[in-house]
C-alpha cells in the first residue's frame, strides 16, 4: 500500500497484492495443442446439441463446488469411464467449479480460499485450479465452470467447454456482457424465486455484440468488444418451487420461442428443483429423462450434482481432519447413486431412440 495516498483514496483498502498475469499462469501451466483441439471439438459438441444437431444430452455432472484436487481427480477418473458406457445418448462434462456465490458469508470457493481457512491466498488458488483443470482435460473429460468473477477467465477460459451464470448474477449487466464474449456455450439460471424472465433476458443480451472493460493475457486493462454469444440456454433450476415438471417445461419452451430464442433447456436437478434435498435427485432426473422419452424436445441436458460420497460437511474444522470424498458446500449424492441413476437413464434413452417416443396417454 503507497503509505503517500491522498486522504480520499482506498480508505477501505488495507492491501493490495499483484498477481501474476493470466499469461504468465499459463506459460507455467501450458495447455498443449492437442488438448486445445479436443477442447473446441467438445464446444462444437455441445452447441449441436444445444441446436438439435446432435440428439444426445448434455450431463454436467460433478461436486457442487472442489475444495480437495485429489479427491477431484479420483472422481474424474470415475466419471471417464462411466462416460465411455453412456456416451451414445450422454454427452459428459464434469462439473468443475471453483468459485461459489454466497447470498451472506461462507466459503467462496477454492480459487479464491484454496485452503479453507479465510486466508484468501487467491494467487495459489489459480495456480491449483489451472493445473487440476489440465490435469482433468488430460483424462479426455469436458468441463464445466461457473464464471462468477469476470476476471478469472482469463485465466482458465481456455481449457473450459461449458460455463453457466448463477441464479444471483444472472441479471448482472457485467456478467451478461462477459458471456456475449466467452467462446463456449453460456447457460443462464433462472432467478431464485423461480422467474424465468431475468434468464431470458439474459440469453437475448449476451447474443448481442457488446463492449466491456476487462484485463487481456498480459494484465492490461483493456476494452474487450465482443460478436455476442448465440450459444445461450435456459437452466431450470427452481425457486420457491421446482419447475423442472411439464407444464413449467412447455412454459419455459413457449417462453423462449415467443422471444425468437432456440428453445434450449438444461434441467439442474438439485438447488430448488430438488428442494434442497439431495436425495431428490434422481427424481427430477427420472422426471427429465421421461419428459425426453414422451417427445419433449426443448429439453437438452440436465445437471447433477455428485461426488465420492454423499452429503456435505462442514469446514470448521482443519483440512486433515475433513471426510475425504464429501462435499463442503451443497450436499451432492454419492458415486454408486450418480452411476447407477446414469446407467439407467442411458438404458431408458437407447430405448427411445431404438422404439421412437413413448405416445402420451
Amino acid at each position: 500500500m503507497n503509505d503517500n495516498r491522498i486522504p480520499s483514496q482506498d480508505v477501505r483498502i488495507v492491501g493490495i497484492d499483484p498477481l501474476e498475469s493470466p499469461s504468465d499462469l499459463a506459460r507455467k501451466y501450458p495447455l498443449s495443442k492437442e488438448q486445445s483441439t479436443r477442447i473446441s471439438e467438445y464446444r462444437a459438441t455441445i452447441s449441436n446439441i444445444l441446436r438439435g444437431i446432435d440428439n444426445r444430452l448434455l450431463a454436467v455432472v460433478g461436486p457442487c463446488s472442489i475444495h480437495d484436487p485429489e479427491a477431484a481427480l479420483e472422481y474424474a477418473d470415475k466419471l471417464r469411464k462411466l462416460s465411455d458406457q453412456v456416451s451414445d445418448v450422454l454427452f459428459v462434462v464434469m462439473r468443475t467449479y471453483f468459485e461459489k456465490p454466497r447470498t451472506t458469508v461462507g466459503w467462496k470457493g477454492l480459487l479464491l480460499d484454496p485452503d479453507l481457512n479465510g486466508t484468501y491466498d487467491i494467487e495459489k488458488g489459480l495456480e491449483v485450479a489451472r493445473k487440476l483443470l489440465l490435469e482433468i482435460s488430460n483424462k479426455g473429460l469436458p468441463l464445466g465452470c461457473e464464471v462468477l468473477d469476470p476476471i478469472v477467465p482469463q485465466y482458465i477460459d481456455e481449457l473450459m467447454s461449458w460455463s453457466s451464470i448463477g441464479a444471483r448474477t444472472t441479471e448482472s449487466q457485467t456478467h451478461r456482457n462477459l458471456a456475449s464474449g466467452l467462446s463456449v456455450p453460456v447457460g443462464f439460471k433462472n432467478s431464485t424465486s423461480g422467474d424465468l424472465t431475468n434468464a431470458i433476458n439474459a440469453i437475448r443480451s449476451a447474443a448481442a455484440p457488446a463492449s466491456f472493460i476487462g484485463i487481456n493475457k498480459e494484465g492490461m486493462t483493456s476494452v474487450f468488444r465482443t460478436k455476442g454469444n448465440d450459444c445461450g440456454h435456459l437452466i431450470l433450476r427452481g425457486g420457491s418451487v421446482p419447475n423442472y415438471y411439464e407444464d413449467d417445461v412447455e412454459n419455459a419452451r413457449k417462453l423462449l420461442e415467443k422471444n425468437g430464442m432456440n428453445p434450449a433447456i438444461i434441467i439442474d436437478c438439485s438447488h430448488g428443483n430438488s428442494r434442497k434435498d439431495f436425495t431428490r435427485q434422481k427424481r427430477v432426473l427420472r422426471s427429465v429423462i421421461d419428459q425426453v422419452a414422451f417427445g419433449e424436445r426443448a429439453i437438452k441436458g440436465f445437471m447433477l450434482e455428485s461426488n465420492l460420497f454423499e452429503g456435505n460437511q462442514s469446514i470448521d474444522c482443519s483440512k486433515d481432519e475433513l471426510k475425504y470424498g464429501v462435499s463442503v458446500t451443497d450436499a451432492c449424492i454419492g458415486w454408486d447413486e450418480t452411476e447407477r441413476i446414469m446407467l439407467h437413464s442411458a438404458e431408458i434413452l437407447r430405448k427411445v431412440r431404438q422404439n421412437g417416443p413413448m405416445e402420451v396417454l
